[in-house]
């Protein structure tokens, strides 16, 4: 396939000996010769360098609760201005956003505009904060940088929905710009992230330890559980005390329910009683917040003081109702703080979405 004319210059890569040119984003290492795309699509070998060709192309723009991505402990009921590219470095099998994230096509990329046109509109539809979503950012990182920069100029924070698949040295550029991330921790096992993303565990865990260890990111993870693939109680177990002894108890923690798609049709939908068990586990084992999605659970959607035990954010899909955190963000009943990142009253854009075009 022809690589598209509006470049954009790289950083990470190197020449090989035999001509060809490393990409070094991602641990995946693409090595390609003139005119080859990696395995994102995105970034590809052009005049002996790696440039990324969708630079200021989106695959469309969108406001949406922040409780989609999903963050639950940043900015709570407030719309967060979303946008994604086509393509993605992992080939997960799975894949909920496939039409964007899978695609090979150009024209997928319906929608231009520069990182200052994002930030101003953004500003203009009174949404707190920009994420760069849909597809995985990490492959379109000199493009949300800029964005991101815009953005902070403009009073507006970023968020990053990723599966943390990226190289030590872009790692550290890319999350500098970033205000809160979430991170998709897909399963807890190598043969899982071989057999179903085509990637593997190891960096991911790396970067989840990096973003704890020295960055001020305020994050959250995600876990979509697949029937037979990722759910069971020994592999729960495992992952959510990692979870708790290298990233802490307040680390809060999605479970997620799998519905059939891309590749993995005939595999059936998650059990809501799954995703109940998941969060039980999590929390027998310290986490703090442990959170059901892509069901209805209001209890489990809520958020729920670690300490007294009291209810603090009640949540009905995305629908916020009772809030009983102070302006400090502490539980209204017994004081105790509630990690994140809370304004002094919850948001009200409630569950609505709105596509926007950048005409």
């Amino acid at each position: 396939m022809a690589i598209q004319s509006n470049s954009f210059p790289t950083e990470y890569w190197h020449k090989l000996d035999d001509g060809r040119v490393q990409c070094d984003l991602c641990p995946r290492e693409c090595q390609l010769k003139e005119g080859q795309q990696g395995l994102c699509f995105i970034r590809a070998c052009e005049n002996g360098e790696i440039v990324l060709t969708s630079y200021g192309r989106s695959s469309g723009f969108c406001v949406d609760p922040i409780e989609k991505k999903p963050l639950n402990h940043f900015l709570p009921g407030t719309p967060v201005f979303s946008f994604g590219t086509a393509g993605c470095n992992l080939a997960c099998r799975f894949c909920q956003n496939w039409d964007m994230s899978k695609s090979r096509e150009m024209d997928t990329l319906a929608d231009a505009a520069s990182p200052q046109a994002i930030a101003q509109k953004a500003q203009q539809l009174d949404c707190r904060s920009v994420a760069f979503t849909y597809n995985d950012p990490v492959i379109f990182m000199e493009y949300a940088i800029d964005t991101a920069i815009a953005c902070h100029a403009l009073g507006i924070k970023t968020v990053a929905v990723t599966a943390g698949y990226i190289s030590p040295k872009p790692r550290e550029l890319f999350f500098r710009h970033i205000d809160a991330a979430n991170v998709d921790l897909k399963a807890f096992t190598e043969s899982f992230y071989k057999k179903l993303t085509g990637a593997s565990l190891q960096p991911i865990l790396e970067t989840l330890v990096y973003l704890k260890q020295e960055t001020p990111v305020w994050f959250e993870l995600t876990t979509l559980l697949i029937p037979g693939e990722n759910d069971s109680e020994k592999e729960l177990n495992e992952m959510t005390q990692w979870v708790v002894e290298h990233l802490g108890p307040e680390v809060p923690m999605h479970f997620t329910a799998f519905h059939p798609s891309y590749k993995m049709m005939n595999t059936p939908a998650t059990p809501v009683a799954t995703l109940t068990r998941a969060r039980e586990i999590a929390m027998a084992n310290g986490v703090h917040f442990a959170y059901t999605g892509n069901v209805h659970d209001s209890a489990g959607g809520s958020t729920w003081c670690s300490s007294c035990g009291k209810l603090l954010i009640a949540r009905d899909w995305y629908e916020l109702g009772e809030w009983n955190l102070t302006e400090s963000g502490t539980c209204r009943f017994c004081g105790a703080q509630c990690p994140g990142v809370f304004e002094s009253r919850s948001g009200d854009w409630g569950a609505k979405r709105l596509p926007v075009r950048m005409a």
